[in-house]
């Protein structure tokens, strides 16, 4: 079933993730006669954006474009976004992107720049698969990548019915930070991709990230029950997949949540440096400023204004561990 025809069956904003928080954001662009909606599409000329009542074609203004510092400040594929509606013949455009949770960039192929890979995501799904292709310091940098982003990283083995080793790469990732989740699955067979459900719990979106051929469009088609992304075999000699999927998508599903799907990355290399890399943990690192010590790791140090907001409460104790794991990937990144 197409998006389109998808969106007709179900168009509400609190599908594709919107909440009292983004409600709150959106006030005062709703006082200038702008709809809210949420980027579902990337194109070279415009984008597509899903509102609560249609989803539509829609370009970018000026005033957007010339207020953006860098590249990866443009709407992107999950972003929600402030929308005036066409008038006559005239295009929808956006106008302004609201704040994001999390943010998922990469440094641009070749070009000294930040791009945007998705937006607003809750978890990242970083698939791998055993054979020639699995290399496990690429794995290191997309953790690294993931936990810049703010969102939670949870690690998928695919292919596990294909008579490959799958037990090996599993305990090697595992070795990467205990505190991941790893679900070895074959999304081809269905086996074992039921688990994930349970990440979309509360609609929330997840993002997919790998290389190609590792199956990430089989794994979307599995979990949206029908088939969006069309899927290819990957070459006999070496085991490599080509580009099926050629631009980032985000997909709703019936039984709530999203998927975003994009091309896979034949390279990564982080934009962020390891001393800049928190920057969506701001929170944290104005708690941080507290500490008693300047150097304080906020492990057993007396006198941690971090670990004593988590202990009232203050601090989600989830989104603190994720702050940890990203000082120990950059480190690793860095080396």
């Amino acid at each position: 079933m197409a998006q389109s025809a998808l969106w007709r069956l179900k168009v509400t904003l609190e599908a594709l993730g919107w909440s009292s928080r983004r409600q709150e954001d959106f006030k005062g662009h709703a006082a200038e006669g702008l709809v809210p909606g949420r980027v579902v599409g990337e194109h070279r000329s415009h984008y597509q954006v899903a509102t609560e009542a249609t989803e539509l074609s829609a370009g970018t203004t000026g005033r957007l474009r010339n207020t953006a510092e860098e590249r990866s400040d443009l709407p992107g594929v999950g972003d929600f976004v402030a929308v005036r509606l066409a008038d006559g013949d005239g295009p929808a455009t956006i106008e302004a992107v609201l704040p994001r949770t999390s943010a998922l960039v990469r440094k641009a192929a070749g070009e000294p720049r930040p791009q945007l890979l998705a937006a607003n995501i809750d978890v990242v799904f970083i698939v791998t698969a055993p054979g020639g292709d699995f290399n496990l310091a690429r794995m290191e940098r997309y953790l690294a990548l993931v936990l810049e982003s703010g969102a939670k990283p949870v690690i998928v083995v695919n292919k596990a019915d294909l008579p490959n080793d799958v037990i090996g790469p599993t305990g090697r990732i595992e070795g990467i930070d205990p505190g991941v989740a790893i679900h070895a699955i074959s999304a081809r067979a269905q086996d074992g991709s039921r688990d994930l459900e349970q990440y979309f719990e509360g609609n929330r979106t997840v993002a997919l990230v790998g290389s190609s051929g590792v199956g990430k469009s089989t794994l979307t088609n599995r979990l949206l029950g029908r088939a969006a992304q069309a899927t290819q075999e990957v070459r006999a000699h070496d085991g490599r997949g080509r580009h099926t999927t050629t631009h980032r998508q985000l997909f709703t599903r019936l039984e709530g949540g999203a998927i975003i799907d994009s091309p896979g990355l034949r390279g990564l290399e982080l934009w962020n440096t390891p001393e800049g890399s928190k920057s969506n943990f701001d929170d944290i690192e104005a708690l941080a400023a507290q500490c008693r010590f300047r150097d304080c790791r906020h492990d057993s140090e007396p006198g941690c204004a971090v670990r004593a907001a988590v202990e009232r409460g203050d601090l989600d104790a989830v989104r603190f561990a994720s702050y940890v794991k990203l000082g120990r990937a950059s480190q690793r990144s860095a080396r």
